[in-house]
C-alpha cells in the first residue's frame, strides 16, 4: 500500500509527496510534530500537518532568509533569531565569522530535538559556541529587549497556532525596538498566490510597515511551498536592500551557496505587478 503525506494549499488544491516511512511522529505540548522520508524530498518535517522544511529544498529558504539581510549589512554581530527550531538559519549564520551572538528562541524544545536527532543536515551547529538557546515565548522575549541587536530573523510557522503572536503590530513594535540604529527584520512572509496566504502576507506587510521607516518584499521559488512563491520582508531602520547593497563585498566573503548570488538578491526584490499591487493596497498607496 502507497503511504501519501498531502497538504492542503487551497480548499481546491493540495500537495502530496509520496512517503518511503515515517521516522517519527508525537504530539508536544505545542503541536505536532513528524518527519517522514520520502525518495524525491528526502527527509521532511511537518508541524500540525503542515510542511516546514524538505531536505531537498531546505536550503532556498535558509539561505533567503539569513545572506539577504548579512549582505546588507556585513557588520552584523548580535543577532536574535525567533523560531527556526530545525537550525537552518542558525547553520547559514554560522558561516559569518564576524557574527559574535546568536539567541536563538523557539517556543517548543521538542522541535529542536527531533531535528537534531532526524535532520541532522539542518541541526548542525546547534553545538557553536556563539548560540544561546532560549525555550520560550519569543513574542516576550523580544518585549525586554531595546538596542540590543543587529539582525532579528523571524523564521515563523504560518500565522495560527505557535506563531500566531509573531504577525502582531506589537510583536514588530517590539522589534523595532530591539534592533540597534542599523538594524534589520527579516521575517518570512507568506505566499501571494491562493487566497488565505495572501491575505495574511498584506496583514504583516501593513503592520510591519507601520512599525519601520523601511520595508521592503523579495520573494523565492520553494518548490514544496504552497504555490511555490514565496515572500519575505526585509525591514530596517536606516539600510535600504538593494540600495545600501555591495555584492562585490559579499562575493569577498568566499561563502559557497547554492541558490543566493549578488545578481539575485537585486533580483529578489523586483516583484510581479500583481504582488506589488496587492502589497500598496494595505500601504494605503492607490
Amino acid at each position: 500500500m502507497d503511504l501519501w503525506f498531502s497538504e492542503f494549499h487551497a480548499s481546491g488544491v493540495k500537495l502530496s509527496i509520496k512517503v518511503e516511512k515515517q521516522l517519527h511522529t508525537e504530539q508536544s505540548d505545542f503541536q505536532r510534530i513528524d518527519v517522514f522520508e520520502s525518495e524525491e524530498f528526502g527527509r521532511f518535517l511537518t508541524l500540525d500537518g503542515y510542511m516546514m522544511l524538505t531536505e531537498r529544498d531546505e536550503f532556498i529558504y535558509h539561505e533567503m532568509i539569513t545572506h539577504v539581510p548579512m549582505a546588507v549589512n556585513p557588520e552584523i554581530k548580535t543577532v536574535l533569531v525567533i523560531g527556526a527550531g530545525d537550525g537552518g538559519a542558525v547553520r547559514e549564520l554560522a558561516r559569518y565569522k564576524t557574527v559574535e551572538k546568536i539567541d536563538l528562541v523557539e517556543i517548543d524544545e521538542r522541535v529542536v530535538e527531533v531535528c537534531r536527532e532526524f535532520l541532522p543536515q539542518t541541526a548542525c551547529c546547534f553545538d557553536d559556541p556563539r548560540l544561546n538557546l532560549h525555550y520560550q515565548d519569543g513574542l516576550r522575549f523580544v518585549r525586554r529587549c531595546e538596542n540590543e541587536y543587529d539582525l532579528i530573523i523571524v523564521d515563523s510557522t504560518d500565522p495560527f497556532g505557535p506563531g500566531e503572536g509573531l504577525f502582531t503590530k506589537e510583536f514588530y513594535g517590539n522589534c523595532y525596538k530591539a534592533l540597534t540604529e542599523k538594524g534589520i527584520m527579516v521575517n518570512q512572509c507568506e505566499s501571494p498566490f491562493y487566497k488565505e496566504d495572501r491575505i495574511a502576507m498584506q496583514r504583516a506587510h501593513k503592520r510591519i510597515v507601520e512599525s519601520f521607516p523601511i520595508s521592503k518584499v523579495y520573494q523565492a521559488h520553494i518548490p514544496t511551498y504552497p504555490s511555490g512563491h514565496w515572500l519575505f520582508g526585509f525591514a530596517s531602520k536606516q539600510l535600504h536592500p538593494v540600495k545600501d547593497y555591495d555584492g562585490k563585498r559579499w562575493l569577498e566573503l568566499g561563502i559557497k551557496t547554492r541558490y543566493y548570488n549578488p545578481p539575485l538578491h537585486i533580483g529578489a526584490f523586483a516583484l510581479p505587478n500583481y504582488v506589488q499591487e496587492l502589497l500598496e493596497n494595505v500601504e494605503g498607496i492607490v
